[in-house]
């Protein structure tokens, strides 16, 4: 799987949407795989959670989803460009204040450079769905603009 994945990764530079969405249940080895990736091409995966929540804890309230989208370009700027970034724990980018479109934020870090993000939620059919219909942070988007790799 993790010889895929890494092949995957080195083919989709050609592509207009960079982006790799490692989709399967909860407790399937995602975030492990992509740290077996990361060790492969030598750099860090980035815990999106713990990260941008420690910034985003300094930001009034109505400027956080705007920070959001920022401080993630940022972050995806430091890294060299030519290296994939690698995404993690992005379930902080679902919080309803911020107002954001997750997968929309992390398809734009796609278009300059390779991405490689766990998604947190399921695929159903050809749709990435985000907690249950009820939970206020369901999300549900087409798969259109990635390549999703099920585990």
């Amino acid at each position: 799987m993790l010889v895929r994945l890494e092949k995957l990764t080195c083919e989709i530079s050609d592509l207009n949407s960079k982006l790799i969405l490692l989709v399967g249940p909860s407790r399937s080895g995602k975030t492990q795989l992509l740290r077996k990736l990361g060790a492969k091409f030598n750099i860090e995966p980035f815990n999106v959670g713990l990260e941008l929540g420690r910034r985003l804890a300094a930001t009034p309230n109505n400027k956080r989803g705007f920070s959001a989208g920022e401080l993630l370009r940022e972050i995806a700027d430091k890294e060299r460009t030519e290296d994939p970034l690698l995404l993690d724990n992005l379930e902080l980018l679902f919080e309803p204040g911020l107002q954001i479109n997750p997968l929309d934020l992390v398809r734009r870090l796609a278009h300059s450079k390779r991405v490689v993000a766990v998604w947190p939620g399921e695929l159903r059919g050809d749709r990435l769905v985000y907690a249950d219909m009820s939970h206020p942070e369901h999300r549900d988007y087409s798969r259109d603009g990635a390549v999703v790799f099920e585990i």
